[in-house]
This record gives C-alpha cells, sequence and structure tokens, in this order.
C-alpha cells in the first residue's frame, strides 16, 4: 500500500515538472493561437496574412537592447528571421533573451517604407544596440513584414 502511494506521488510530481517546465515565461497577453504559422510561410506571401492574427514560433536572434520592445525570431526550420515589435513600454523582453525559443503571437503587418523611413529605424536600431551605422548601406523602398505583438512565452 505504502508503494502505491510513493508511485503515485512520484507519479505527480514528475507531470508537474514537466508540466511547468515546459510553460515558460510569459510576457504580455496570453496566447490564444492554437496554430502555429511558419515565419517563412509568411514571408513567402505577406499579403495573404496581412492584418491575421498568427503564432510564431522560434528562437531568439535579437533582442532590443535599450527598452527590449521587440526580437527578431528565427524562423525554427527555414531560419528566416521576422521581427516581433510590441508598444514601447507595455513588454519589456529580457535582454539576455539571445537563443531562447519563443512563442509569440499578434497580427501580421507589411508596410512598405521610403528610404528615408529605412535610413531613421536604422540609425535608431544602431543607436540602441551601439552599432555603427552607414546611411549609403540603405537602398530602398522596401516591404517589411513583421508581427505587431501582444503576447509571448520565452522558454529555455
Amino acid at each position: 500500500m505504502k508503494m502505491r502511494l510513493y508511485r503515485a506521488l512520484v507519479v505527480v510530481f514528475v507531470v508537474t515538472l514537466v508540466a511547468l517546465a515546459g510553460d515558460g515565461k510569459k510576457y504580455g497577453k496570453d496566447l490564444t493561437v492554437k496554430e502555429k504559422t511558419a515565419i517563412a510561410d509568411i514571408l513567402k506571401d505577406p499579403q495573404k496574412f496581412e492584418g491575421k492574427r498568427v503564432l510564431i514560433e522560434g528562437e531568439i536572434e535579437e533582442v532590443c537592447q535599450n527598452m527590449g520592445c521587440w526580437i527578431k525570431v528565427n524562423d525554427t526550420s527555414s531560419r528566416e528571421p521576422m521581427l516581433f515589435k510590441v508598444e514601447d513600454g507595455v513588454i519589456e523582453f529580457p535582454k539576455d533573451g539571445k537563443g531562447k525559443k519563443v512563442k509569440a503571437e499578434g497580427i501580421v503587418s507589411v508596410k512598405t517604407y521610403t528610404k528615408e523611413e529605412l535610413i531613421k529605424q536604422a540609425k535608431h536600431e544602431a543607436e540602441e544596440q551601439g552599432k555603427e551605422f552607414d546611411p549609403s548601406s540603405i537602398t530602398g523602398p522596401k516591404v517589411v513584414v513583421r508581427v505587431n505583438g501582444d503576447g509571448a512565452v520565452i522558454g529555455e
């Protein structure tokens, strides 16, 4: 009888640990979309996804080092990155998040930026990252596809 109780407690303990380990840390709103959309699919046909709520999954390639307001997420299979941007001050992603797994949900945005807008944006990002910026490296205009984020779960 004691052995059965012991085994039952061990099973409950292990199941609880597995469940907790898989969750990760939540940022922003709860994730509501159940089926993930591959970043590669979004980038292949962005107009098909514009304005739609999606769940993307991958590895964090880069994090905004200024306010933690965006992350670049690499697709798990194609390794294509996508910007996941949240409103400034709403969510602050961990600045040491590079290399961690992430599930992130939001609305796909497709916007054409002028060369001047791209230079301004790239200059701002370079300042945030403490990097040098050469305006001649920007050629425009350019279509930028990103996910305007509501929530994310970051694992290990």
